[in-house]
C-alpha cells in the first residue's frame, strides 16, 4: 500500500488532468471535444497502401444487382429441362410428383415418395448453380480472376 501513495499518478476531474509528482502550479488541460491527432490503423485501408486485394465482399454483395440470381435460375432450369431421365426432365419429374402430391393435399407426401428425391436433387442443383454463379460473377466484377 505504501508504494501506491509514493508512486506518481494523475487525477482528471473537469477537463483538466494534475499529476502530484509535477509542481502544483502546473495543469495540463485537455478537451473530450478534441480529436487526438494520431489515427488508429485501420488494415483494411493499408492493405490497398500496400498494393494487396482484399479477400472479402462488400457487405450488401447479394442485394445490389439481382443479375446473378437471375442467370442463376435461367442457368439451371435450362440444363435441368433437358429430358435426360428416361425421356423426362428433372424440372418436368418434380413438377409432376408436385401435381400428384397435391391431388390429395390434406395429408403430406410419405417418405418413400419420388417427390423428395426430385425435390431435394432439383433444389441442390439450384443453390449450387447459384452459388458458383455469385462467385463467378462478383469475382468477374471485382478482379478476381
Amino acid at each position: 500500500m505504501a508504494a501506491t501513495f509514493s508512486s506518481p499518478s494523475t487525477v482528471v476531474r473537469l477537463g483538466s488532468a494534475t499529476s502530484f509528482s509535477s509542481p502544483p502550479n502546473k495543469t495540463c488541460l485537455s478537451s473530450g471535444f478534441l480529436k487526438s491527432s494520431v489515427r488508429g490503423r485501420n488494415p483494411l485501408r493499408l492493405a490497398g497502401a500496400c498494393g494487396g486485394k482484399f479477400t472479402c465482399f462488400e457487405r450488401d454483395w447479394l442485394r445490389r444487382d439481382f443479375n446473378v440470381i437471375g442467370f442463376g435460375l435461367i442457368g439451371w432450369i435450362a440444363p435441368s429441362s433437358i429430358p435426360a431421365i428416361n425421356g423426362k426432365s428433372l424440372t418436368g419429374l418434380l413438377f409432376e410428383s408436385t401435381g400428384t402430391e397435391l391431388a390429395h393435399f390434406t395429408t403430406p407426401p410419405p417418405l418413400t415418395s419420388q417427390f423428395w428425391l426430385w425435390l431435394v436433387l432439383w433444389h441442390l442443383g439450384l443453390f449450387i448453380t447459384l452459388t458458383f454463379g455469385q462467385i463467378g460473377f462478383k469475382g468477374r466484377t471485382e478482379d478476381y480472376f
